[in-house]
């Protein structure tokens, strides 16, 4: 079947069968009823990439790099690229909705998913998620733009209030969505787990009918937060029209309760059925089939897209004394490569965004690839440590039958051997055969998925069996996470006891064990030795009955190095070497679904190691990886900058490409880098330590981001938009044509590339309102444009912009006001470098609501 009738069938359902589609069909699926051709469409987890339908054992994915890094691309080619890439991944995952794009506003860069958004700004925000969109659906699969709205903090997410004033919501919270909404057709949008201003945002009619149908004319389905519905009447009355994920908890009986009370109505129903109806329809017309086996891609085109968005993300925010690029000319034999976030490939931040990807490239790996062909010596340090949980095995696990990498996962529905997963469980144990088994490639193991269910109940026991391969000799110390109780034995020896009374942490949702750790000396590299864990998940299944699983497990070990001998290790080599590449940050433990960060800090010995590097060695480079704003006390003495982000599957590619000139550095900064946290604006109403008993008061009002640097005065360390190339580039010719009648005008100027680069330059058009009625920032974004220019080249930029660069939202009147009088236009480089001021007359006011 390619076609769908949706009022026909929705005539053929009873009732019951209508209720049944109001909710979905475990973490991943909508609800089939087959006997009238409904068959459930699959979804998947985004933003940056396309899990598939499992947590544990997945198909492989592409990852590309995080929001904030498209974000600072400020390229809609480029995002339109990356959302045809996501496209067909759901294509071959039997995929028929993408759970992305984020476009919550980054109100504070302490945010755990700040990562997850584009950016601070809702007009970059808006215009880079509208490409994103368009991109994806173009390959027939919807995209579900969320969280709606004022989700910008994970401080008790599922309750806080969002307090914010009706002009702030309209102008920098819901613009970004509203804008997706002008230059996109998403087809379903994700309601948040938050409050706005007292009223859960799932059960509010005004933000979900009101605005976003009624006035916006959205017509896509709008679905639930994963348990983010928390009532029957008020979610379906307010629009909520899908609850995820099932079983339902709110609706199924309730509903039909609600019915016999009239508190609801057929009428009610059929409504929110008919939005899930329409949504199957397009899934029948992409073609995509219905519980399709899922697939991975990896081709040629899709592994340059990736290369080129991880190196498109990066922004050069110094070069002061022309160190980079490293081109083959420059007098350079020996390079220093230090730092944590040089030997792992930290792709995504933490959380939903998280995905096993198809394949990673560290910046060590890259940087030694380009070494090797120019005959460079490349020497690695480590300098200091910044994880939180011990990394884990993964790269250095192998089966025990050595037929392959990875580990042996057996379950028992029953006790295996007397003793088995207790401090007196020995290995020697005579176990019965296992019910079910698997292999797996991850010592991170969560089993909310991908175990057999027709054979493995969820009370149950299990063994994790494998080889670990040490790279170096020395001592290692171990840990262990748990759902559940169990023990990990190293050889014949219980080193690890967590099935007494383990103490509780914070890991698989807060309900596992707190991590354990134990050393083992003198391990050897190259040689194999037994790890094996013994569990059962008893306890932990009974205190998450809502969320079926197995439990789960979480094995790490890390060579044991002094902190000072291995900060010393790295200075001494940077010493030694003509070129320090130093490569910081912080990685998915740090940035995180679930929890926001505390401060702006590089975590442990980072900053100590990047002042000391920095004095012995005047050719340093730091390059830092974060998803979104971090301090660098040590920023006037380092002369060479780069921020990474979150790269993706390319990231040491990227970084790379950058480094040594294959690719000129074109990104700017999405969110601003402030000197303290104290300079932020949302600062102190912001997490715990901002709430006021389950609120949190959005007191900076419009003036978010940049817009709060500026009408304070602070100079942050690095603004909105700023960013270096290898290039030179020159404005002239500014001109501004008169404004319509609709609001309507256009800002044409010319970009000259003055260097002997070939470069690309973000030309960012800012709007200031000379004779406002009230507070108004002292600029806002309004539009930019990416020029790719060749060495000497002249271009002249055109850009249409309408009322929306010159109005704002007049809450006396509930509608978007733009006054008539001088407006100032500004084109810079940076949203404090400006290169042209121009200005445009609105000789009558204009008023409207809607898009």
């Amino acid at each position: 079947m390619t076609t769908f009738n949706v009022e026909e069938t929705l005539s053929k359902l009873s009732v019951i069968q209508k209720i049944k589609l109001l909710s979905g069909l475990g973490w991943w699926h909508t609800e089939p009823v087959a006997e009238y051709g409904i068959p459930s469409m699959r979804m998947s987890d985004g933003p940056n990439g396309v899990r598939g339908t499992r947590f544990f054992n997945g198909v492989p994915s592409s990852c590309f790099p995080s929001s904030t890094g498209l974000g600072a691309s400020f390229d809609v080619d480029l995002a339109y690229k990356v959302g045809i890439a996501l496209g067909e991944e759901c294509r071959a995952k039997g995929c028929h909705i993408l759970l992305g794009p984020t476009v919550n506003t980054q109100r504070s860069p302490l945010g755990g998913r700040s990562f997850e958004s584009f950016a601070e700004d809702p007009t970059l925000n808006g215009l880079i998620a509208a490409a994103y969109i368009n991109g994806v659906q173009s390959k027939g699969v919807s995209a579900t733009i969320k969280h709606y709205v004022a989700n910008d903090q994970e401080f008790e997410r599922f309750s806080i209030s969002s307090d914010v004033s009706e002009r702030a919501l309209r102008e920098i919270y819901l613009k970004p969505f509203q804008l997706a909404l002008k230059h996109s057709d998403p087809w379903a949008l994700m309601s948040s787990y938050n409050r706005v201003n007292g009223v859960h945002v799932s059960e509010s009619p005004r933000l979900l009918d009101d605005i976003l149908r009624k006035e916006w004319g959205f017509k896509g389905l709008i679905m639930s937060d994963w348990i983010g519905v928390y009532s029957t009447v008020e979610s379906i009355k307010a629009g909520v029209d899908l609850e995820m994920p099932g079983p339902t908890v709110m609706r199924g009986k309730a509903v039909e309760r609600s019915l016999a009370a009239q508190k609801l109505f057929i009428s009610d129903i059929d409504e929110r059925a008919r939005k899930v109806l329409e949504l199957l329809q397009k899934a029948y017309a992409s073609g995509i089939p219905f519980d399709a086996p899922e697939e991975g891609v990896d081709t040629p085109e899709l592994r340059q897209l990736l290369r080129e968005s991880a190196a498109d993300s990066i922004v050069l925010l110094k070069n002061d004394k022309n160190v980079l690029p490293l081109t083959m000319d420059s007098k350079i034999k020996s390079i220093a490569v230090i730092g944590p976030n040089a030997k792992y490939a930290f792709s995504s931040g933490g959380g939903s965004a998280r995905l096993l990807e198809s394949y990673t490239v560290t910046p060590l790996q890259a940087i030694q690839a380009v070494a090797e062909k120019r005959d460079l010596d490349v020497k690695f340090a480590l300098g200091t440590t910044t994880h939180k949980l011990n990394p884990l095995l993964d790269p250095y696990i192998t089966l025990l039958d050595g037929t392959g990498t990875g580990a042996l996962l057996e379950f028992w529905n029953e006790i295996p051997a007397n003793g088995f997963a207790t401090a007196n469980s020995k290995l020697t144990d005579n176990l019965k055969p296992c019910t079910w088994s698997c292999t797996t490639k991850v010592s991170n193991c969560v089993l909310l998925d991908g175990v057999d269910d027709t054979k493995v109940e969820k009370d149950c026991y299990l063994r994790y069996s494998t080889v670990f391969t040490p790279e170096e000799s020395g001592t290692y110390e171990f840990s262990l996470t748990l759902a559940g109780s169990g023990n990990l034995f190293f050889g014949d020896n219980l080193i690890i006891d967590l099935s007494t009374s383990p103490a509780p942490g914070d890991y698989f949702m807060g309900l596992g064990t707190a991590e354990v750790k134990a050393q083992v000396n003198d391990l050897q590299a190259g040689q194999g030795y037994k790890v094996e864990i013994r569990a059962s998940n008893h306890d932990y299944v009974k205190q998450v009955p809502i969320i079926p699983n197995w439990g789960g497990l979480r094995i790490g070990a890390v060579k044991v190095v002094e902190p000072e001998d291995a900060l010393n290790e790295a200075v001494d080599l940077a010493r030694v070497s003509d070129v320090a590449i130093l490569v910081v940050g912080l990685n998915h433990e740090w940035e995180s679904e679930g929890y926001d960060r505390p401060d702006l800090e590089l975590p442990g010995l980072t900053n100590r190691l990047v002042s000391e590097v920095l004095e012995v060695n005047p050719n340093t480079i730091v390059v830092n990886q974060s998803g979104s704003s971090v301090t660098f006390p040590w920023i006037d003495e380092a002369h060479t900058v780069l921020q990474a982000f979150y790269g993706g599957n390319e990231l040491g590619n990227g970084i790379a490409d950058v480094l040594f000139g294959i690719v000129n550095p074109s990104a700017k900064l999405s969110l601003t880098f402030p000197k303290r946290l104290a300079d932020v604006p949302s600062y102190p109403s912001y997490g715990s330590k901002g709430q006021e008993h389950g609120r949190i008061l959005y007191n900076e009002g419009v003036f978010v981001g940049y817009r709060g640097y500026q009408i304070k005065n602070i100079t942050p360390m690095f603004p909105f938009g700023f960013g270096l190339s290898y290039s030179a580039f020159e404005y002239s010719a500014l001109n501004c044509s008169e404004i319509s009648s609709e609001g309507k005008f256009t800002v044409t100027f010319t970009i000259k590339n003055t260097s002997s680069v070939y470069g690309r330059e973000v030309a960012q058009i800012y709007i200031a309102d000379d004779e406002a009625s009230l507070p108004r920032p002292q600029k806002e974004l309004k539009g930019f444009k990416k020029v790719a220019l060749q060495a000497g080249e002249s271009q002249s930029v055109e850009t249409e912009l309408d009322r929306e660069a010159l109005g704002f939202f007049d809450d006396r009147r509930g509608e978007w006001v733009a006054e008539k009088g001088v407006f100032s236009v500004l084109v810079g480089a940076s949203s404090e470098d400006i290169k042209l001021k121009g200005s445009v007359e609105l000789r009558n006011g204009l008023a409207w609501r809607g898009l």
